[in-house]
């Protein structure tokens, strides 16, 4: 196998809680993942030329060993002693630091696909246990689908698919550090945690109106208030007829569920017009079928 064409799926968070925060500094969260069908286009290559090369239609990334995509491939390379070396071609869609994975997944991708191209024969488990040396969502992103997510990220139960929905998913030009929100987060002092049961057995029942009522996302506390258009696209959003709209991840990016996609259409109509984010995509939820 001489190339390989992937598609790295994008993630939002149903629910995010924050339980606590561990003396290394890693916080304790509980959370709920849910891939969708918004993708980068990830293409490796296995090459005469040794090493390791990275191209991305996005100028301002990093394509040496700051990427996570190179140290994915590096990671295998090192371990298994692979010789040919390794292009890597990323055409990203995903917003860039938006909350939705976009670099974790583009990290799973690359895993999964040395994994087949070079025979390494490594199980899904041993390529999650390597991920998470690479980044706390990295495991999720092999994984996909309807996920619970507990410890640091890392510790993984698969939950019922989640109902067919529209997703609309808005980035708004504003740049969030992860770090900085986690830091600004105080654990001991989040009154109003987010229903996380409510929304497992609503997966339960394959009841969208029941997962909906029960989103929450305890960053919102910091993200919002640094940037208040989170809160207006959240509006817009929820008044086009979304069931609910929230923030995923530490943001900045705003998702909202819809039963009908022509309400998402409008929703997306009016939040260009009102100039508040250009990134504003129509998509879907992505199921992935279980052995």
């Amino acid at each position: 196998m001489r190339h390989m064409e992937l598609k790295a799926l994008a993630k939002i968070n149903l629910g995010l809680d924050v339980l606590g925060k561990r003396e290394n500094g890693y916080h304790d969260v509980r959370m709920i993942m849910q891939s969708i069908y918004l993708y980068d286009e990830v293409r490796l290559d296995r090459s005469e030329e040794p090493g390791i090369r990275v191209k991305t239609n996005l100028g301002f990334l990093p394509t040496g060993e700051g990427n996570i995509a190179y140290k994915a491939a590096q990671m295998l390379k090192d371990e298994f002693g692979i010789g040919p070396g390794i292009d890597i071609t990323l055409n990203k869609h995903i917003p860039v630091a938006a909350g939705l994975a976009g670099g974790s997944t583009d990290a799973a991708a690359v895993l999964f696909g040395l994994n087949r191209m070079f025979g390494l024969k490594l199980t899904r488990e041993q390529l999650m246990e390597r991920g998470v040396k690479l980044g706390a969502d990295v495991p999720y992103c092999i994984m996909r689908g309807t996920v619970l997510a507990e410890g640091i990220g890392e510790e993984l139960t698969v939950l019922p698919d989640m109902p067919k929905c529209t997703v609309l998913i808005a980035k708004p030009p504003v740049s969030v550090s992860t770090r900085v929100v986690y830091e600004a987060l105080d654990a001991g002092e989040i009154a109003d945690h987010p229903d996380i049961d409510g929304i497992i057995e609503g997966l339960k029942a394959g009841n969208l109106k029941k997962i909906a009522s029960s989103m929450g996302n305890v960053l919102e506390g910091v993200t919002i208030p640094m940037h208040p258009v989170i809160e207006q696209i959240k509006e817009e959003m929820k008044a086009a007829g979304a069931l609910n709209a929230m923030m995923s991840g530490s943001g900045p990016t705003v998702f909202g569920l819809f039963e009908n996609r022509a309400a998402a259409r409008d929703a997306q109509r009016r939040i260009r017009e009102k100039a508040l984010t250009r990134q504003v995509y129509v998509t879907s939820i992505h199921s992935v079928r279980r052995k």
